[in-house]
C-alpha cells in the first residue's frame, strides 16, 4: 500500500480527476498489482505459467488487451481515457521498477551466491513491457565462465528460445511442495 501511495500521488500531482475516472484508475492499478508472479504454478520445467494473486481472486491470471504506449505523448493531446492509460502506463514502469529491485538479492561481491540452474523461473527484464505482462520463462541451459560462475543462460518462454546474461534475470522463489 504504501509504495502505491507514494506512486499514485508522484503520479497525480495536480491532475484532476471526476470520481469515475479516479475509480478506473485505481481498477487498473489494483489489476497491475494483482497481475505480480508470486513464483511457477508447477514443477514442470514445459509450463511457462507462474502463480499471481490474481489466481486467488479470480481463479485465472489478470489479462489486458494491447494498448497503445502514451508515456511520451503530451497531455495536452490526450483524451481523458487516453490520459488514464498514460497514467497507467507510467505507474507500472515505476512500480515494476521498484518491486523488481525488491526481488533482486544485493549481497556484497564478496559474498558468493549459488548459480541458477537449469529449470530455475526467471523474469527477464526487457523495456517496454505493457501493463499486466511479465516476461517469465524457465532455464534451459546455463554457460559458465572458466571459474564455474554462471554467466550466461538459455531461456525457454512462451514467446521463444532466448539466450541473456545472468545479471538481467531475477530468480522468482520455487513452487512451494506442501500446496
Amino acid at each position: 500500500m504504501k509504495s502505491t501511495k507514494r506512486h499514485l500521488s508522484r503520479l497525480l500531482g495536480n491532475l484532476n480527476l471526476t470520481y469515475e475516472e479516479m475509480c478506473t484508475l485505481l481498477y487498473r492499478i489494483e489489476a497491475v498489482l494483482n497481475s505480480r508472479p508470486l513464483g511457477p504454478m508447477t514443477t514442470d520445467p514445459n509450463d511457462g505459467d507462474y502463480l499471481s494473486p490474481g489466481h486467488f481472486l479470480v481463479g485465472a491470471p489478470l489479462l489486458s488487451p494491447p494498448e497503445l504506449d502514451y508515456t511520451e505523448t503530451p497531455m495536452n493531446r490526450l483524451t481523458r481515457y487516453e490520459l488514464l492509460q498514460q497514467a497507467t502506463q507510467a505507474f507500472w514502469k515505476a512500480w515494476t521498477r521498484d518491486y523488481l529491485h525488491t526481488l533482486m538479492s544485493l549481497n556484497k561481491w564478496a559474498i558468493t551466491t549459488p548459480n541458477v540452474s537449469v529449470g530455475d523461473v526467471v523474469y527477464l527484464q526487457l523495456k517496454g513491457t505493457s501493463p499486466l505482462e511479465w516476461p517469465i520463462g524457465r532455464i534451459e541451459t546455463t554457460y559458465p565462465g572458466k571459474d564455474g560462475v554462471v554467466r550466461a543462460v538459455r531461456i525457454k518462454t512462451p514467446q521463444g528460445i532466448f539466450t541473456r546474461p545472468v545479471h538481467k534475470l531475477i530468480s522468482l522463489p520455487p513452487p512451494d511442495k506442501n500446496l
